[in-house]
């Protein structure tokens, strides 16, 4: 079975991110975990990281979500590609709309259920890798044309709608 790559756990509580390493050990390749919310940069600055899964509250006897949705944001702002699951005890459905309009892929309550967490991570890491940009759609929509016609790059530029001036001009590009 092919493994993902490295998550990321931010949590306050060690039993949780001991529980987690085990868990999640079998479904990623790298398991790197924190109770430091502080530290969250500086790990992803040291080491590329596909998915972080972020508890919302790391102060104790705080659990508004007010901490969580700052290192949202923090990290969104550093690392705006990597998606970022939200972790919390304290299930609040403004607070679960909050952290998805912050930017969160999804949003995960205490206490959890092994299989579904898994799922949602695989999930959330299955779309980010589905969506390809435009740039690239068009590139391999012009390289397919382009075989089909059998290099008559005339040919693929009526196919393709535009002048032959400006598909070369793609060419070049790609």
């Amino acid at each position: 079975m092919n493994k993902y790559g490295t998550i990321l756990i931010a949590d306050d509580n060690v039993s949780i991110l001991t529980a987690m390493r085990y868990l999640l050990d079998s479904t990623f390749e790298h398991v790197l975990t924190t109770s430091q919310p502080n530290d969250i940069l500086k790990m992803m600055a040291q080491q590329p990281v596909d998915i972080v899964l972020l508890d919302m509250n790391f102060t104790l006897g705080v659990n508004n979500g007010t901490e969580g949705l700052f290192w949202l944001r923090a990290i969104r702002k550093q690392h705006p590609e990597t998606p970022i699951v939200l972790l919390t005890a304290y299930a609040d459905v403004n607070l679960a709309v909050k952290g998805l309009k912050n930017g969160a892929s999804d949003f995960i309550t205490k206490p959890w259920d092994n299989d579904e967490l898994v799922h949602k991570l695989k999930d959330v890491l299955d779309m980010r890798n589905e969506i390809v940009s435009l740039d690239e759609m068009e590139k391999e929509h012009i390289r397919r044309t382009i075989d089909h016609c059998h290099g008559n790059l005339t040919q693929a530029a009526e196919i393709l709608g535009i002048t032959r001036q400006t598909l070369y001009n793609k060419i070049k590009r790609l």
